[in-house]
């Protein structure tokens, strides 16, 4: 058994963008009747710091993302070996702890299902955490995406070079760790022939 559900557990899920990472997320919550950690995160923060929700969704929010400015940020400072942004850095790790200790807190509250956010670094010590790469090829990948946004499979290309090259230099500077280094996860899942509903009844079956 990689976790016992009969007491308090942590799911976390990493997914590469346009697997339906998240979705799978919800449904997981929703069928094990647990919090899932996502929009709750922002509320959180927003109580905790004293500043107005609309100010975290702004960071938070797809255009700009807050991480798309950081990776915009690390890109230039990667093609020019130096940087003169430290406060930008300092204020992108601030948000990353400050997300990393709320989670912490909802998660000994409760049993949770957390998608993206380094969850499989946050809880890589926890004694009942179960830690999930959901993945999938760039061809099944670009069609999800075209359908979810109305798009052509060459904007979902781009879409998907863009989030995942943002995903992996954000877990590398945070954590430290490859984001798709299957030794950070219990499990790995190809979902290419799961479908949301499939890969929940798969991991759920793991779950016992």
């Amino acid at each position: 058994m990689l976790m016992n559900k009969e007491e308090k557990f942590v799911i976390t899920i990493s997914r590469q963008f346009g697997t339906g990472g998240h979705e799978i997320g919800a449904e997981l919550a929703r069928r094990l009747n647990v919090k899932l950690l996502d929009k709750q995160i922002l509320n959180e923060m927003a109580r905790r710091f004293n500043i107005v929700e609309e100010a975290v969704e702004k960071i938070e929010a797809r255009n700009p993302l807050w991480r798309d400015d950081f990776t915009q940020f690390y890109r230039s400072y990667m093609a020019k070996a130096e940087y003169s942004g430290q406060e930008h850095d300092e204020t992108s790790r601030q948000l990353f702890e400050a997300q990393a200790e709320v989670i912490r807190k909802i998660a000994n509250q409760e049993s949770c299902v957390i998608v993206g956010r380094c969850g499989f670094h946050i809880f890589r010590d926890h004694p009942n955490a179960l830690k999930i790469f959901i993945h999938a090829d760039v061809d099944c990948r670009k069609k999800r995406i075209g359908r979810k946004y109305d798009i052509s499979e060459s904007d979902a290309a781009a879409m998907i070079v863009d989030n995942d090259y943002s995903r992996e230099l954000y877990t590398k500077t945070f954590t430290g760790s490859e984001w798709q280094d299957a030794r950070n996860y219990d499990i790995s899942l190809n979902v290419k022939q799961f479908g949301v509903n499939g890969a929940v009844d798969f991991l759920m079956n793991v779950i016992g």
